[in-house]
């Protein structure tokens, strides 16, 4: 991974972190993405802002304001930001993202 790739990813922040469950920040700007990745368990994604498209081997999903998705433990996906993108990812504290390259 060279630091090109790394400023072009999303921020991920942790806002809370509890006994059973973590919530996270996703912050991005329009055109950055994230590269194909799964978590070890399930995650609930909440947008609060902006537009963008989440791509599983076999569909598209557009997130945007007010839109909520599950997202099942190891499905590999990645993500495009289509516009400006705020969301909160919450789940078990002890789920690990793994990027696939």
């Amino acid at each position: 991974m060279n630091i090109m790739e790394v400023l072009n990813r999303p921020q991920l922040t942790h806002l809370e972190i509890g006994e059973k469950l973590k919530v996270l920040q996703i912050q991005a700007s329009a055109n950055m993405g994230m590269p194909e990745h799964s978590s070890s368990h399930e995650a609930v994604i909440v947008v609060q802002e902006g537009k963008a498209i989440l791509k599983t081997k076999d569909t598209n999903y557009i997130l945007k304001k007010g839109s909520t998705m599950l997202v099942p433990a190891g499905l590999e996906h990645s993500l495009t930001v289509l516009k400006d993108f705020k969301a909160v990812a919450i789940m078990a504290t002890d789920s690990i993202i793994n990027f696939k390259n």
